[in-house]
Parts: structure tokens; C-alpha cells; sequence
């Protein structure tokens, strides 16, 4: 007889880990070691639950990096003993967090699975039980003694998505989640509906590896009509400055301005990579389809392809504090490192 799965919840902070007190309609923090008393819906699965947390849970829009080094390293202290883990998150934050660890944990072959919820699961209409119970049946998925998924993955609203795919889409609807650039993996319905051909397939011969250096001195600026030189440069002018990413005008557009394209070319020159990302929803960067977007190309911009803000942002850091630049740190960043871009 085969044992069964163990899976580690780890509790971060968020709506999900929140219970609300009938007699006074406050919210308070749930206590994840009476997880069983609570949800006994849980006990119908096949694996073991063990549950963990932040000494202090963080509401998500306090999350840093500081705390995705704290995360990684839960599951890197626990690695050998689980067959998967499920980390509970506040969502606003979700898709940088599980873009980030998905970059941090190397040569993963266990599944990471982030999920959350809109509605406290104390509350009589949430989504935290579905989320949670099906997140937990996703991490204990085994086929022939191997887990199906290996890879950090987000669940939400019946959808398992590839974690550095998503965004967060809307803040008040159950499907606060979307990947507009790649399909679901898993389905939830009657029955869970795996698509193997879209899975990572790690080499399960490789070591398992966690990279904590993160380099958090980068700037994110979305280019708006209107934008002027002297803002452009005041912004670019950060002593610090170790990366840029350029949220750009549909396929990876700009302004035909030249005070723009000289102030890249400064920083390009002075070894500080720039990332162009469109700031549609979905589609790919492009650049030299329009005129507008020659000028970038031809001075080394890095395209960023169709890989989302989030995923760029964790990107960037994980790149950085491998102490990867210049040409090397281009073709990483167009490269595919973990299924995040095409």
C-alpha cells in the first residue's frame, strides 16, 4: 500500500486565513493548527496536511522581497519531507510572489501552489474552502509515485494557471485571476481536468536549488501620454538604478521623442538593462513593427516578449542578483527560464 501525499500548507497572511466572529461581524486571524476542526471537507482527501506560517502574517501589499527569501526558504527547509506544498496569500500580491519563487526555486520537481481568496472563509458565500480544498487535491496529484505538477502554479475560481502567467484582474469577482498569454493547466469541474502537454517537466535528475539573492533597486515605469523629459530623466537619474522595465504603448511602443531614446542609450551604456513589456493585458512586445519602436531595438532594449509586468519585475531580480549583466543578462531575459514567456 502506497503511502499518501504529504502536504505542507504554508499560511503567509491574506483574506483566506481570515474568520469572521458571528457575534460581532469583526475579522480575525484563523488559527491554521484547528485547520481540520474548521473545514472537515479536508479530511476527505487522499494525503496527509501539515500546516505552517509567518510568525507574523502580512497583509500581501506588504510583501517584499525580504519575505519571498522567507517563503523559499520554509520550502527549502521542508523540501525532502513533502510531496508538495500550497501557500495560502493575500491576492493582491499573489502573481509577483509565485512569479518570484517560481524563478527562486530551481530545478523544481514538486508542486508549489498559490492560492487565495475575495471572501474570508468565515464568511457564508467565500471562495476560500473551493480554492483551498482543490489546491490541496492539485499538490497531492501523483501519477506512477510522481507528482503531476512540478512547478509553482496559482489556483483560483476552478483554474490552476502556470503562476508567472497571472494577473490579477479585477478586485471584487470570484475570477480575480487570469493568464491571457497561456492556457489553464488543470480545469476544475466534475472531475479536474489535467492538460499534460501545457506541464514543465523538470529534470528530476537535477538538484533542487534555492537562489535568495534578489535585486530590488529596479524601476517599473509605464509610459502615459503626456510623459515629459524632464520627469523621464528625473526618474532615470536614481544613482542606485540597477534595472528598468518600460511598460509600453501596445506592442512595445514609445514616443518618437529624442530625449527619450538618448536617455536609454545612456543607460544601456552605463551597463543598466532595459525591458520593454507591453502594457496591454495580453498580446507580445514587437518592437520594430512600428516606427516607434525602432529606435529601442536598434539601441539594445531588451523585449520582453509576452511575459506579464509581474513576472518581469521577479525576473529582473532574480537576474540581478545572480550578478548576470551585459549580453549575457539580454539573452537569459529573452530566454525562457521557467515556461514564463514564449
Amino acid at each position: 500500500m502506497e503511502n499518501k501525499p504529504n502536504i505542507l500548507l504554508i499560511y503567509t497572511g491574506g483574506t483566506i486565513g481570515m474568520i469572521k466572529e458571528f457575534e460581532t461581524g469583526a475579522l480575525r486571524n484563523f488559527n491554521f493548527n484547528d485547520l481540520l476542526k474548521h473545514i472537515p471537507e479536508l479530511n476527505l482527501l487522499d494525503c496527509t496536511i501539515e500546516t505552517t506560517s509567518f510568525e507574523q502574517p502580512i497583509d500581501s501589499s506588504n510583501m517584499n522581497p525580504g519575505y519571498w527569501v522567507d517563503l523559499a526558504s520554509i520550502i527549502e527547509r521542508n523540501y525532502s519531507d513533502f510531496d508538495g506544498f500550497v501557500v495560502l496569500h493575500g491576492s493582491d500580491t499573489m502573481s509577483y510572489t509565485s512569479s518570484a519563487l517560481s524563478f527562486m526555486l530551481e530545478n523544481l520537481s514538486k508542486p508549489v501552489i498559490f492560492t487565495g481568496s475575495q471572501l474570508p472563509i468565515g464568511d457564508l458565500r467565500t471562495d476560500a474552502k473551493e480554492n483551498l480544498i482543490t489546491s490541496i487535491q492539485i499538490a497531492a496529484l501523483q501519477e506512477k509515485g510522481k507528482p503531476v505538477i512540478r512547478e509553482v502554479g496559482l489556483y483560483f475560481e476552478y483554474k490552476l494557471y502556470r503562476a508567472n502567467r497571472t494577473t490579477k484582474i479585477n478586485a471584487e469577482h470570484f475570477e480575480a485571476f487570469d493568464s491571457l498569454n497561456y492556457p489553464p493547466l488543470i480545469e476544475s469541474g466534475v472531475h479536474l481536468t489535467v492538460q499534460k502537454d501545457l506541464l514543465q517537466r523538470s529534470n528530476l535528475k537535477k538538484k533542487f536549488k534555492v537562489n535568495k539573492q534578489l535585486e530590488s533597486k529596479i524601476l517599473l515605469l509605464k509610459m502615459f501620454p503626456g510623459m515629459d523629459s524632464d520627469t523621464f530623466n528625473y526618474l532615470l537619474d536614481y544613482p542606485q538604478l540597477k534595472g528598468v522595465i518600460l511598460e509600453t504603448y501596445g506592442s512595445g511602443n514609445v514616443p518618437h521623442q529624442p530625449w527619450l531614446l538618448d536617455k536609454i542609450a545612456e543607460l544601456i551604456e552605463r551597463g543598466i538593462p532595459v525591458v520593454n513589456v507591453t502594457q496591454c493585458a495580453g498580446g507580445s512586445v514587437s518592437m520594430g513593427l512600428y516606427e516607434t519602436s525602432i529606435g529601442l531595438k536598434r539601441l539594445g532594449v531588451i523585449s520582453g516578449k509576452d511575459i506579464t509586468t509581474e513576472a518581469a519585475v521577479a525576473k529582473m531580480m532574480y537576474l540581478l542578483g545572480q550578478q548576470i549583466s551585459g549580453v549575457s543578462f539580454k539573452t537569459l531575459f529573452e530566454t525562457s527560464l521557467r515556461g514564463e514567456m514564449q
